[in-house]
């Protein structure tokens, strides 16, 4: 039989249906087609996929597993690496990276790791995986992490497998930080997958402290000489949103993308008035942003009602951040993309509310330092779109708590803790950092690899204080 170069397609919900309801988009692989897709895998001698994987997953090992049907065998595999795999076979962006390496990929499309990922991840779920607690030793020592989202997770399930006392202070009343509050439901089932995640992290014998904020609660400081934590690892996520710096930003139905989808995934405001947090988004709403976030905003204010939803990006759709699938389903939900468009002013009525957005169009000039081409404005192509609501999804940054409180922890001119790429060991003995929080805004998977070099730097750390 010849090889296919083509993916096989992942079953969706219509989209005519799904940009009414939260449910799930991607519905996942049934078996007959895992084991068809992973069929397609060469098995190279030398396997590219892996090096393009941020937590060095043994990919080809658990492919072949499907390939025979040994599911157990496969997300074992996968688990030696990884704890988070339904998340990461949902938000991860395979495309740039694991499949990006695949050998298939120069001839066709590559094999569809993160599809085959989920697959063998939701199946161990809805099994029951049995997962056995670690026995620590009674001298173990113990490691604070602060932040429960994906590099603190990581971290702290790396840092239990090795025998250590592992407590996560989580500020929010819900652990899985971005994982919880930022992507939506309709990407991340919050109940089936997140939480589920999160309590087989627990099972381990990990302890999470929710409602817990470092620097306002406790120090980093008091922690290591008062509570007898040996090391701390910060993994505080960049919480802060920026804005552009606009004119009528303030107006009433103006949100920053965090807090207006914290509403919506975290305090449930899609389930309102079940859940008391009202959102108000009106017929036509504008995100301003190209990345993600700004996708998931769009889609989520389309599901909360709005009639007109505008993605206001101000490059052409090739410099789109944004992964190729979010893009491609806000197309098909109807999702306007105003593209080469940048707004200059949000305008408001007498009563403080937002009532539209002036734009200007945008022309693409010589590349800037990113090397992308930089957008320049189209004189006196201003023009105005009625809006109710303005989300702003153009980034975020570190949030300042556990700098200002932390002395001696050096910190960037954005604000982000400086800390070694390869041990993530910040300026301060016992203090580790990795994820958003050194790096800026990434991806979960980018801040779940830096969780895993950081457990690994502790753990030889730990070793060498336990040894003088």
């Amino acid at each position: 039989m010849a090889l296919s170069l083509e993916k096989h397609k992942m079953p969706v919900q219509d989209p005519k249906v799904r940009a009414h309801n939260f449910d799930e988009v991607a519905l996942g692989y049934d078996e007959e087609t895992a084991v068809a897709e992973a069929e397609r895998c060469l098995h190279c001698k030398v396997p590219q996929c892996r090096k393009g994987c941020p937590v060095s997953i043994d990919i080809p090992t658990f492919i072949g597993h499907i390939k025979e049907r040994k599911f157990d065998e496969a997300i074992k595999t996968i688990k030696e690496s990884n704890g988070l795999p339904a998340v990461c076979g949902r938000v991860c962006p395979q495309e740039n990276q694991c499949e990006k390496m695949c050998i298939l990929a120069k001839k066709g499309e590559s094999v569809a790791i993160g599809r085959l990922e989920r697959f063998v991840a939701d199946r161990a779920m809805e099994q029951g995986e049995e997962i056995k607690p670690v026995e620590y030793a009674e001298d173990a020592q113990k490691v604070a992490i602060i932040g429960a989202g994906p590099s603190g997770l990581s971290c702290a399930g790396d840092l239990a497998k090795k025998g250590y006392k592992v407590t996560i202070f989580e500020a929010l009343h819900k652990a899985g930080g971005v994982l919880s509050y930022g992507i939506p439901e309709f990407r991340l089932p919050k109940e089936k997958v997140v939480a589920k995640e999160i309590e087989n992290i627990e099972k381990l014998g990990v302890k999470i402290e929710l409602d817990s904020v470092a620097g306002r609660l406790f120090t980093v400081d008091e922690l290591m000489e008062e509570e007898g934590f040996d090391a701390v690892f910060l993994g505080t996520g960049a919480g802060l949103p920026h804005f552009q710096g606009i004119p009528g930003e303030s107006l009433n139905g103006v949100y920053s993308a965090n807090e207006f989808l914290t509403r919506c995934n975290l305090m449930k405001a899609y389930r309102f008035p079940e859940y008391a947090t009202p959102i108000k988004v009106g017929k036509n709403v504008a995100v301003v942003g190209g990345g993600n976030v700004a996708m998931d905003a769009a889609r989520t204010a389309l599901r909360l009602g709005a009639e007109h939803v505008y993605i206001v990006y101000r490059r052409s759709e090739a410099e789109l951040p944004a992964r190729k699938e979010e893009v491609e389903h806000a197309k098909e939900e109807g999702i306007d993309f105003q593209l080469l468009t940048n707004p200059v002013e949000v305008l408001g009525n007498e009563e403080g509310w937002v009532k539209g957005l002036r734009c200007i169009r945008m022309e693409l000039g010589e590349p800037d330092a990113s090397g992308r081409r930089r957008p320049v404005p189209v004189d006196g192509s201003e023009f105005d779109l009625p809006m109710d609501t303005v989300i702003i999804a153009i980034g975020t940054g570190p949030n300042p708590i556990i700098a200002q409180t932390t002395p001696g922890l050096e910190t960037s001119k954005r604000g982000n803790i400086v800390a070694d790429e390869e041990s993530c060991a910040t300026s301060k003995p016992g203090v580790f950092a990795g994820g958003d929080i050194v790096t800026g805004a990434a991806t979960v998977i980018l801040a779940m690899g830096a969780g895993r070099k950081a457990a690994a730097a502790i753990d030889e750390y730990l070793k060498e204080k336990r040894s003088k």
